[in-house]
């Protein structure tokens, strides 16, 4: 016999005392609610919830704690066409669960509806034994004398890494911890990370999410994560030693692990859209729950969903329920979980008020109030797959940006289709243009040059199609093509010429991404060349065309050597993460950044409007920007040029007027990555030459108030 106590609307989801648990779940149409519990056999236990308040039904059950397995079925009208889809013979998994346990088996049971018929005909076969179990947890955790790192933005350098992929091949992870929370947080990933020198990891969903039904039939899973259930549990896959309840304990311990490395833990979040699909989909937890409140139906059509995301929905923002949860989730994710940022995908979405985008939104308005969201990193992916969805530049001041505009351009001109010099400029140069309107600074911008979601920066300079054969669709999945950067030479190849410019193309880009004004953002594996063999749509691939591959050749531990010298270099000089957008100010006769030729001279009207400008030369004046160093002492940086060549044959630089300096000495050389070139390590005056081989950059010091590297 269980004893049920009225309890509290409030924490919603499901609270343990030390005592007993709350159960709190909203549902403003149900008309009435059953909280099922289950034992580790299965067997189940319908409990029926008396209490309501404002929407919300709640009990307290006495007794009840941590590792118990439940679920909801809630009754009422199942009319598709009214947006009503209540079907009490269906397990739901609880929104505010804090973990669940188990895979979704997918059977003609977990869909409200017959399936081969229409979505009108109702299902009345149990789902229960197929749908995982929403978990009570333990909420207590010792975090000891644990700090988030709080690491300034313009000191930020962001690894895009996947939880079970860094550490799957890693050959000294234990081999119980890879591919695990654990496996993350081990020393030697810890070591790898901090040797690097990033800041902060950036990882692919981490919310519970499905396996969708068309992998599992084709033998594929899920990898990237984009399929989200539980917006406040942690994927029991990525846990090693247990899922009823252990996933959040290691996911705490990971944290704190990082974060005692001084690593900052930023999530990838999918609030836009939810695992259930379209009306055709799977009921799992939230339409089951309240469809007309989770989701966007469609205006005069409450049978069909609006899909801003290509996934089959939307998530409801503009309910304050819905609005709720977001906030909740984020809010608990900060506090419980001391996570230190988001990236929000589709983060348009979000936006949409009514149909068009709305910058200032209700959920943008809770964020910038909210006491503990807002103090964080937030992070933008700013467009959904909606008309107007392309909102890069748009975001409140308190945002920051995936720069899609940096990636393309920075990617049009190293393979020599330049869009223009003054577009080339500005991404450099911390995009002012998308910014500085609204009183954003330079680190607004997310420089980015791959990411998850395409080729690996290996892949980008060795394929002109993709390659996603393995994905079993007919290679339809991915972009189209990649426009032209093997040179002549398509995929795998043993060339040297071809390898030689393909590494050199990597190191460009590298280059550019470290020493861009902004944010940078590192694609896990590109530090050393990881290849997906063409496929530039893994999202389905689990295996070892994703992983990460650490048996590293002779080359790729050469191009890891080059990232790890490019990020010292990067937080060593803060020339190259300004604060502010350069203006223009003069410091000793010279602007903070000039722009120039490659005779050495400024650039004229007729050049920064001429299309096909493919080498260029620029001044970076650390003169003009006295910085706090950490003792809040306003010091002065060295000055740089840099000379970059994305033209197919070499060019002659010819270094500027003495007012720029009298010296100089080559620090970084794309062609020659080590010490081979003859004038390195020797100055240079005013008016020497640097030849500069095709589709090659270089980074020049000046010595007049250089200090020891």
């Amino acid at each position: 016999m269980v004893n049920v106590w009225p309890g509290s609307p409030y924490p919603l989801g499901a609270r343990w005392d030390g005592r007993g648990t709350n159960f709190a779940v909203f549902s403003e149409s149900a008309e009435a609610v059953q909280l099922c519990l289950f034992n580790r056999d299965g067997f189940e236990l319908r409990l029926q919830m008396q209490e309501q308040t404002a929407f919300i039904w709640h009990c307290y059950l006495p007794g009840v704690g941590p590792g118990q397995r439940y679920g909801y079925r809630l009754h009422g009208p199942y009319e598709p066409s009214n947006g009503l889809r209540f079907n009490p013979a269906k397990l739901l998994i609880d929104p505010y669960a804090k973990a669940i346990d188990g895979e979704v088996q997918w059977d003609p049971s977990v869909f409200a509806y017959q399936l081969g018929e229409d979505d009108l005909t109702i299902n009345n076969d149990d789902s229960a034994p197929r749908i995982p179990k929403s978990i009570v947890v333990n909420p207590f955790f010792d975090w000891g004398d644990e700090r988030p790192p709080r690491t300034p933005w313009h000191e930020t350098v962001i690894y895009e890494t996947h939880v079970r992929g860094i550490s799957m091949l890693h050959p000294e992870v234990e081999p119980e911890l890879r591919g695990t929370y654990a496996g993350l947080s081990s020393p030697v990933v810890i070591d790898y990370l901090k040797s690097l020198g990033v800041t902060a990891v950036e990882l692919l969903p981490v919310h519970h999410f499905v396996q969708d039904h068309h992998l599992v039939e084709k033998g594929l899973r899920n990898y990237w994560g984009y399929n989200t259930i539980g917006f406040l549990a942690p994927h029991g896959d990525y846990a090693a030693h247990g899922t009823v309840g252990e996933q959040v304990y290691e996911f705490k311990s990971m944290v704190k692990d990082l974060h005692a490395a001084g690593l900052e833990v930023i999530l990838d979040v999918v609030y836009n859209h939810t695992a259930e699909g379209n009306h055709m989909g799977p009921t799992l937890s939230f339409r089951g729950v309240d469809n007309m409140s989770y989701y966007r139906v469609v205006d005069g059509d409450r049978r069909h969903y609006m899909d801003y995301t290509g996934t089959g929905n939307s998530l409801n923002a503009r309910n304050p329920h819905v609005l709720q949860l977001i906030m909740d989730s984020l809010r608990y994710w900060v506090s419980e979980m001391h996570v230190d940022g988001f990236r929000f995908d589709l983060a348009s979405t979000l936006a949409r008020e009514l149909h068009d985008v709305e910058r200032l939104s209700a959920f943008f308005d809770l964020i910038q109030q909210d006491p503990i969201v807002s103090q964080v990193k937030l992070i933008a992916e700013p467009w959904d797959v909606g008309e107007g969805g392309y909102q890069v530049g748009n975001f409140p001041v308190l945002w920051t940006e995936w720069n899609g505009k940096y990636r393309d351009t920075v990617r049009d001109y190293w393979r020599g289709e330049v869009p223009g010099l003054g577009e080339v400029a500005s991404r450099l140069s911390g995009s002012s243009d998308l910014y500085a309107h609204n009183g954003r600074r330079p680190y607004a911008s997310i420089n980015f040059i791959t990411a998850h979601d395409g080729f690996t920066m290996r892949d980008l300079v060795s394929y002109n199609s993709k390659h996603n054969e393995a994905n079993l669709d007919d290679n339809t999945s991915g972009e189209d093509h990649n426009r032209s950067w093997n040179h002549g030479t398509e995929g795998e190849t043993d060339a040297p010429d071809v390898l030689r410019l393909r590494a050199r193309q990597q190191r460009n880009m590298l280059a550019t991404l470290f020493l861009s004004q902004g944010v940078p953002m590192l694609l896990g594996g590109d530090e050393f060349g990881r290849t997906q063999h063409g496929n530039n749509n893994v999202y389905c691939q689990d295996n070892e065309l994703s992983w990460y591959d650490w048996d590293l050749s002779a080359q790729q531990r050469d191009l890891l050597a080059f990232t790890r010298r490019l990020i010292r270099l990067r937080r060593r000089h803060p020339v190259f993460r300004r604060q502010k957008f350069f203006r223009g100010e003069v410091r000793e006769g010279m602007q903070d950044v000039d722009w120039m030729r490659p005779d050495g001279t400024a650039m004229t009207a007729e050049d920064w409007n001429r299309g096909a400008v493919l080498a260029l030369m620029f001044f970076l004046n650390g003169q003009a920007i006295p910085t706090p160093d950490e003792r809040g002492r306003r010091v002065q940086d060295d000055s740089f040029l840099v000379l970059m060549n994305a033209t197919p044959d070499t060019v002659v630089f010819t270094l500027p007027d003495e007012e720029y300096g009298k010296s100089w000495k080559i620090v970084m050389d794309t062609e020659n990555p080590g010490s081979a070139r003859a004038d390195r390590g020797r100055e240079l005056v005013t008016g020497e030459t640097v030849d500069l081989v095709e589709r090659s950059f270089v980074l020049i010091r000046r010595l007049d108030d250089a200090r020891d590297d």
